[in-house]
């Protein structure tokens, strides 16, 4: 026979759900808000009228963001930003993990190599040096400036690292038993076994990546090559110091929504990432788990 649940238990589930409820609303309440302005027209969103819904629907704000020439080519170049240097990151960090989790009788150099990565996250150059080796390389206004430099990054090396030496070693034992080698066992046992984590920090980087904008600021200098984040942080500053401009000429079309111009361009930036994190989500909940302890 199951025992039910003592009151106090029942008031502690209780609490808890509001509680959580509360936390969730908190982070969906301002999205809700951004995105219904969006929708508005300029004087309902102007006038602070809109709360939780459209006032006056209209597209006339993502209209005005989506004709303007630069938007899509700025958009094709985070695309592939977000592909490349995701990979480019995983590649790196999987080959530098894998390795580093072996015990010292596997790789001697295991601690050498541990202490090289180690150091990078304790001692920077500093932005200027970054700056001049990027320069003096060639890469200054490439495409390759955006990913190459970050490409190895040591905070995921070691968590990967951690959860590479939580897989049990006799799955591998039995594999070599059965005549595998390290690659064959490395790509059809342990890559497998790893999906959440490698689904969680593949997350982590393209987030990164289609946020990022201080370094296509520096290093890019042909607007073929802009990111979408630098294409829209340009178009809410220009829209809102010509909207200041009395005598500038917006033709039959008429000022567009200042604000509501605004909160469409940040729907705009950040719909791609909503769009990935459904797919990754179930990944994603197993992969923050990495490195706790088990009991």
């Amino acid at each position: 026979m199951v025992k039910s649940k003592s009151f106090g238990a029942r008031v502690f589930v209780v609490v808890n759900a509001l509680v959580i409820g509360l936390l969730a609303a908190s982070c969906l309440i301002p999205l809700i808000h951004v995105f219904a302005i969006s929708l508005s027209d300029k004087s309902s969103a102007s006038g602070g009228l809109v709360t939780l819904w459209s006032v006056n629907f209209t597209l006339e704000s993502y209209k005005y963001v989506i004709n303007r020439a630069p938007f899509w080519t700025a958009m094709l170049v985070s695309l592939k930003r977000v592909l490349v240097g995701v990979s480019l990151n995983m590649f790196f960090c999987i080959i530098c993990a894998y390795p580093l989790s072996k015990e010292t009788n596997q790789f001697r150099a295991r601690t050498a190599y541990a202490w090289y990565f180690f150091i990078t996250m304790l001692i920077s150059g500093g932005m200027i040096p970054l700056y001049m080796v990027i320069n003096l390389t060639g890469l200054k206004g490439t495409f390759w400036s955006l990913v190459i430099p970050g490409a190895v990054p040591v905070y995921n090396i070691i968590l990967l690292l951690n959860f590479f030496r939580q897989t049990p070693r006799e799955l591998e034992e039995a594999a070599i038993i059965d005549g595998s080698n390290d690659l064959i066992t490395f790509v059809r046992i342990i890559l497998p076994l790893s999906a959440p984590v490698l689904a969680s920090v593949s997350l982590f980087y393209a987030v990164s990546h289609w946020n990022s904008y201080f370094n296509a600021m520096l290093y890019i200098n042909n607007s073929d090559m802009e990111v979408i984040t630098i294409v829209l942080r340009r178009l809410v500053f220009l829209t809102t110091q010509v909207a200041e401009d009395s005598t500038f000429d917006w033709g039959a079309a008429g000022m567009p929504p200042i604000k509501a111009v605004k909160m469409a361009t940040t729907v705009l930036s950040t719909l791609p990432i909503l769009c990935i994190y459904p797919f990754v989500q179930k990944f994603f909940t197993q992969g923050v788990m990495v490195g706790s302890v088990k009991g």
